[in-house]
């Protein structure tokens, strides 16, 4: 089979693309330029797109002995991921651009480029299984549920797991490494990526000011009476405690929360913990991958990207995803994704946008 190994440069995709070549598969190397300024990228362990990273690609593909390329994917990801991380800030959601890149780059743009070239499948050194079901293929958790990365897949269609390929989704990030280090791949000891690629220093708020400039408002109660003043709505986001600005302590003396975020108003209303409760997630967008739900399905839910899964049920209402949660969760932020598991199957997920109170649910 003629496999496209995506390789970031770091641990993970090397050791990926290193046993798809064991696997006896025809296999070659690709790398995705994502910055009009790869300066202006994170390096070291806080980066995947930098010029370091591309190097450090490059010298695996040549351990392994395989073909290897440099594809320009800079202006598809600005556009894709970069303007619409912005985009979703400046009107009040929290989005995950971890999923749009998996979404919009890696399983579009990469994917029918390589089917296009006539590659059979894409590689890429995600923690997550793929296993033939009775329905066709199906997506799984990690068997190392600290590395899981299906939380940030489950926009995947079938059609393109039927071309994916997640070689270390049996494996933990410990083999890996070591795995890493008998095939003699200098990034073995590389730590790892996180945070934001493109926010080259890490700070979210001062990206967006860049880019949004100061967008002034106030900072209310759940009655409208006014606490405080922020800079920008862009840079809260619902639940958040920190960084609030309230001139004068609740009543009550209990912390305040950010219950919701108005962008035209630019307006902040802040409430206690409790008033964050939610029992029904509202998503757009659904995204499966296998069959659509077909009536209510129980199910777990999973709400961010590292957190627990919780009980729930779901169905189709119209375009609309309705996930009841058993018990009520908080801080559930617009922008974000709910994904929908079966044991640990991935059913399908849907962009957040809008929730109901435990009290009126």
């Amino acid at each position: 089979m003629r496999v496209l190994a995506a390789m970031s440069g770091g641990v993970d995709s090397a050791v990926a693309a290193a046993r798809a070549v064991a696997a006896g598969h025809d296999v070659t190397g690709v790398h995705l330029a994502l910055s009009r300024n790869p300066l202006s990228y994170r390096s070291g362990a806080r980066g995947c797109c930098t010029q370091e990273d591309a190097r450090d690609a490059r010298r695996a593909a040549d351990v392994l002995g395989i073909p290897f390329y440099v594809w320009d994917l800079a202006e598809r990801f600005h556009a894709d991921v970069v303007e619409d991380f912005v985009q979703e800030y400046s009107s009040g959601r929290t989005p995950n651009p971890c999923l749009r890149c998996n979404e919009k780059i890696k399983f579009a743009a990469v994917l029918d480029r390589a089917l296009a070239l006539g590659f059979d499948a894409v590689c890429t050194g995600h923690y997550a299984r793929l296993v033939d079901g009775p329905h066709g293929r199906e997506l799984h958790r990690s068997v190392d549920a600290e590395k899981d990365q299906s939380y940030v897949l489950g926009v995947l269609t079938a059609q393109q797991l039927a071309h994916a390929m997640f070689p270390l989704g049996g494996s933990r990030k410990t083999e890996v490494r070591a795995e890493a280090a008998e095939r003699g791949l200098a990034v073995a000891d590389k730590p790892d990526s996180h945070d934001i690629c493109f926010v080259a220093d890490g700070d979210t708020a001062g990206f967006l000011a860049r880019e949004l400039g100061d967008q002034p408002g106030n900072v209310v109660d759940e009655d409208g009476t006014v606490l405080g003043q922020h800079d920008a709505s862009y840079a809260f986001t619902v639940g958040q405690r920190r960084g609030l600005r309230i001139g004068r302590p609740a009543a009550d003396g209990k912390p305040r929360y950010v219950l919701s975020i108005e962008p035209v108003s630019r307006t902040i209303t802040v409430g206690p913990r409790e008033h964050l409760a939610v029992s029904v997630i509202e998503g757009a967008k659904p995204r499966w991958c296998g069959e659509p739900l077909d009536g209510t399905q129980e199910c777990r839910a999973q709400i961010r990207a590292h957190g627990e899964t919780l009980a729930a049920r779901a169905w189709l209402d119209g375009d609309t995803l309705r996930v009841e949660l058993a018990e009520p969760a908080v801080g559930v932020a617009p922008g974000q994704a709910v994904v929908l598991y079966d044991g640990t199957r991935v059913i399908g997920s849907a962009t957040i946008a809008g929730t109901l109170a435990a009290a009126t649910a």
